[in-house]
């Protein structure tokens, strides 16, 4: 490619030439590539201009000058200028599909999974990106990152367009937004689910957070917008685009745009009546809690704007068990029911275990624990949130990275002063899965919280250990019933 088509919104003395490629990565550069010059927490590109030029870049692209002369081009923002430049060395696939992003702390990955799915029962060929897995129609890929790294994220979109994708459905995580990732990206629909506390330790603050989240919806042509959410609210009374509220009932006076009522949960499923623009219908889904119907409601919302037919998104939610990790139930032939769910803030799991208390005959016992290298102030408020719903909690190890499994606890355990829920402490998460389970009895719940699809640990040396739940599980039931035999 030639290097006045690659710099469409910026300006330069070098004569024109072929580029071979575009990088942010020091690792990666090879000779006529342009480098552009990113700060990161721990590692600033404009330390290493001049070397990769050395190297062999054609030039570097720069916030500030270094004395390059000719060979360093200057910009305001190098990480939107690199979005700007891999969207058009790939040939701007971005504008190729039409895109449909999710954002918000919570309910992303089922929201977008659930899009997607109607769209593929519509007959569309679809691509997802998201925190469980990438999919380019049926060819399923490896999830690094919510929201890919610019350079990977326009790279899988050229992918997702050539293999013939009409439609890409995206969780846009707020990293994502912040570091420009998605480049030049405009969206058909965005949906925002909620805000909650989560990612402090890189955003500092919610009013940051919100800001960043608060992006996508200058970059989109409808919104829909949870509107039993604080901030959902105040995001519905500052964006210009065209908007609609979504929402559960939760008082007499509750009038969104799409709203749900008269539920009834079960772990078998839930109903629930749908009222649309107007429209009223009975509904039944084969998903449970809460936080799902909201889900479901969502893209229900985004479907019908974008033309997908209500009788196929209805027969979808027939037949559609979810996502893997939320509110997934593993089946143990025991008489009691194991959810396993990625519930990891305190809102997710309040929202987890309140929808979980409505369907529970017996027992709730919450298995949780928090994540190391993260924000710690959550943690007490993730106890106090399990011990105001949950009959008996088993605090254990999420991935504990960096820091020791005993003092995360102990944070943790701070949140449980002045309650009386009865609760247990073990470090080990596969032992800790088996002592709730061993106390449970019929009709009881256990959620396995925090994991979700992961099925792996992270530990010391950001070393990641294989664990899959649903295995801890099978191996947990295998002992019990030996004990019972």
């Amino acid at each position: 490619m030639k290097l006045y088509d690659l710099l469409e919104h910026l300006n330069t003395a070098l004569p024109d030439a072929e580029i071979t490629g575009v990088t942010d990565d020091t690792r990666a550069l090879k000779p006529g590539m342009l480098f552009v010059c990113i700060k990161g927490a721990s590692f600033d590109g404009h330390d290493a201009a001049g070397e990769m030029l050395e190297k062999g870049a054609a030039a570097v692209v720069c916030e500030r000058d270094l004395g390059l002369g000719e060979r360093q081009i200057l910009t305001d923002n190098t990480r939107a200028a690199f979005g700007d430049l891999c969207a058009a060395w790939y040939g701007h696939p971005e504008r190729e599909m039409t895109l449909i992003g999710v954002t918000g702390t919570n309910g992303k990955t089922t929201t977008a999974t659930l899009l997607k799915e109607m769209l593929k029962k519509a007959g569309r060929k679809v691509g997802l990106i998201g925190t469980v897995q990438y999919e380019i129609g049926d060819e399923i890929l490896p999830s690094v990152n919510t929201t890919p790294l610019t350079n990977a994220f326009f790279a899988l979109l050229r992918k997702m367009a050539d293999a013939g994708c009409d439609t890409v459905v995206m969780e846009v995580s707020s990293f994502g937004l912040e570091q420009h990732r998605i480049g030049p990206a405009h969206f058909a629909a965005a949906v925002f689910t909620n805000l909650t506390q989560d990612h402090l330790d890189i955003h500092g603050n919610m009013e940051n957070y919100y800001q960043a989240k608060r992006k996508l919806f200058d970059r989109c042509d409808f919104a829909v917008i949870n509107g039993n959410d604080d901030y959902g609210k105040r995001l519905f009374s500052e964006i210009t685009c065209e908007k609609c509220t979504y929402g559960i009932r939760q008082e007499p006076g509750d009038a969104f745009d799409a709203m749900a009522d008269e539920i009834t949960l079960s772990t078998e499923g839930t109903d629930f009546t749908l009222t649309l623009h107007g429209t009223v219908q009975k509904l039944f889904m084969r998903m449970t809690g809460m936080f799902n119907v909201s889900n479901a409601v969502a893209a229900i919302t985004v479907g019908t704007h974008i033309g997908i037919p209500q009788a196929v998104m209805t027969e979808l939610l027939l037949d559609y068990t979810g996502v893997r990790g939320r509110c997934e139930v593993i089946p143990t032939a025991l008489d009691f029911t194991v959810i396993c769910d990625y519930a990891h803030t305190p809102d997710a799991l309040e929202k987890t275990l309140l929808s979980l208390r409505e369907c529970t005959v017996g027992r709730l016992i919450a298995v949780f624990g928090c994540g190391g290298n993260r924000d710690a102030a959550k943690r007490p408020k993730m106890a106090r949130a399990a011990a105001n719903i949950a009959d008996m909690l088993v605090i254990t190890s999420d991935n504990p990275r960096d820091e020791d499994p005993l003092l995360i606890i102990r944070d943790i355990l701070a949140g449980l002063e002045g309650t009386d829920v009865p609760y247990q402490t073990e470090p080990d998460r596969a032992e800790a899965i088996y002592l709730a389970m061993r106390q449970a009895k019929t009709g009881d719940v256990v959620v396995l919280a925090g994991k979700g699809h992961e099925d792996y640990q992270i530990i010391a040396g950001g070393v990641h250990l294989h664990m899959d739940e649903r295995e801890l599980v099978a191996d947990a039931a295998k002992r019990i019933f030996a004990e019972r035999t």
